[in-house]
């Protein structure tokens, strides 16, 4: 399967899936005026994936922002790996947030509480970390 490699933009973050190196994130500010058109690459590969997906694997949030219309689509692919989950593999979402920005941390709370998926919320100080 060949990988999904989405540079970030201004107003859209990294999307890097990649199932032959077993690593699959979304990075930096998710903004984007279409989030439907920006997400739907997106989704379709999840979709792709979760024909024969990883049997054990982290999906991991590392963002700084996101606009309402993008939060409707995480969920979207938070769903996703439900069902893959469900179809038996081994999901962990790792959602990582600035140690200081509590909105953050509280959309990661809102989308463990949402999805039957082991989640981590991981604090982070962002002077000293690349995320």
């Amino acid at each position: 399967m060949k990988a999904l490699i989405i540079e970030s933009k201004r107003d859209t973050p990294k999307i890097h899936f990649d199932k032959e190196n077993n690593k699959y994130e979304i990075s930096g500010c998710s903004l984007p005026e279409d989030s439907n058109a920006f997400y739907t690459p997106v989704i379709d590969w999840l979709s792709d994936f979760s024909e024969s997906p990883a049997s054990s694997f982290n999906f991991e949030f590392k963002l700084d922002y996101f606009n309402t219309s993008s939060s409707k689509v995480f969920l979207d692919i938070l769903t996703i790996l439900e069902k893959i989950k469900q179809s038996g593999s081994q999901v962990e979402i790792k959602w990582y947030f600035d140690e200081d920005d509590e909105d953050m941390e509280m959309a990661g709370e809102e989308y463990d509480n949402l999805i039957e998926i082991p989640f981590e919320l991981i604090p982070v100080e962002v002077e000293d970390e690349d995320f």
